[in-house]
């Protein structure tokens, strides 16, 4: 018996640790032309649970300087969701400003049981956040 209990922990660890597999990995959202107004946002989700954020916003009317944001703290995924979560006291700085307190993701993929040929790009859908601007973007995976 206490096989038995022994193996179904292992396996259901195996498979909590291959959910993280798909979500860990850069993800990136573009908008614009370098030429006219670009933006783009760049986010790297890593296997220990920590994620960077990067947000870079050029406008080419004028001689305005490009716009470079930060943000860095920790992640979660719990039923195809994943929160984030910063630390003001360790994950604020100078470089890294973005609050990323209550914010939330659904994550969206193709599922290992989905046998059709239908391509469905791994991305995060944003949904809640303090950042307005940051509600309803699909960051796809790279």
């Amino acid at each position: 018996m206490k096989e038995i209990i022994c193996i179904l922990i292992f396996a259901f660890h195996l498979n909590v640790l291959g959910q993280d597999d798909v979500l860990v990995g850069k993800y990136e959202f573009t908008l614009g032309k370098e030429e006219s107004h670009l933006i783009v946002y760049t986010l790297m989700l890593n296997h220990d649970g920590t994620f960077i954020f990067h947000s870079y916003n050029k406008i080419n009317s004028g001689n305005q300087p490009a716009v470079k944001k930060y943000g860095k703290g920790n992640w979660t995924y719990e039923d195809k969701v994943v929160s984030f979560f910063t630390d003001k006291a360790k994950h604020f700085d100078e470089k890294y400003t973005l609050d990323f307190n209550d914010t939330k993701a659904g994550f969206v993929f193709k599922s290992p049981r989905d046998k059709t040929d239908r391509v469905i790009q791994t991305r995060l859908q944003f949904f809640a956040s303090k950042m307005f601007w940051i509600e309803s973007i699909e960051m796809f995976k790279m």
